[in-house]
């Protein structure tokens, strides 16, 4: 049997044709990029989040000489969001990028892992979060929903109820 999943998306020309409110996420997110730790690779990650209560909350790529050690930007910003702010729900979530020497001019998709804990907090609050992605110029992407990223993403059902 032949199936077919698809899912919708928007995309604007650049950050002026945003909401004020995506507009100010966004720029908090490419602000981000520069509080990265970023020696090894020179690709700057930056995250930002707006909680329920209006908060925003930023993040940052963190590289390790133990190359597998660092952490994403969306990953340290939802780990942050989880222990410091554990029953606040996320709106929408940003992300932004700055390659040192080369443009940043088109949207940046998460890493797969980034993917999967944008899922989790959808599951942990069962609300969506929309994700806005876009360079520090440039075109803008937003989804409703970070399962959007993940297609049949991994939701922890199946662990219910094992002992």
């Amino acid at each position: 049997m032949l199936k077919k999943f698809e899912f919708e998306y928007e995309t604007f020309a650049d950050a002026s044709a945003l909401s004020k409110a995506d507009q100010d996420l966004l720029e908090a997110a490419r602000k981000a990029t520069a509080t990265a730790f970023a020696p090894y690779s020179n690709f700057k990650v930056g995250a930002a989040a707006k909680l329920n209560s209006g908060e925003i909350i930023i993040g940052s790529n963190q590289e390790s000489a133990s190359y597998p050690v660092g952490i994403c930007a969306e990953r340290t910003l939802l780990n942050s969001i989880g222990s410091q702010y554990p029953s606040a729900s996320i709106q929408t979530l940003a992300v932004s990028y700055e390659p040192v020497g080369k443009a940043s001019n088109e949207p940046l998709s998460p890493c797969g892992m980034c993917r999967q804990s944008i899922l989790d907090f959808e599951n942990r609050y069962q609300a969506p979060i929309r994700v806005i992605l876009a360079g520090l110029e440039g075109e803008v992407m937003i989804f409703k929903s970070g399962s959007d990223l993940l297609p049949f993403g991994f939701n922890g059902s199946i662990l219910k109820g094992l002992k």
